[in-house]
């Protein structure tokens, strides 16, 4: 999986973080522990979270 920035989706709408953020659970599932493609996710994961956190304290 391709890494996710902040600044990637900070123009998306909520629908569209759910949508890769469900991809990047996905993709952290089908992952080996200690692979690059896990790192990426679990990454990518966060830094939607983080988005999605930053829009709810501050819409």
């Amino acid at each position: 999986m391709k890494l996710v920035t902040r600044f990637e989706i900070a123009a998306k709408c909520e629908t569209e973080l759910g949508a890769i953020l469900r991809e990047a659970f996905d993709e952290l599932a089908r992952s080996n522990p200690n692979t690059h493609k896990r790192r990426n996710a679990l990454a990518s994961i966060e830094n939607i979270q983080r988005e999605i956190g930053s829009r709810v304290l501050c819409p």
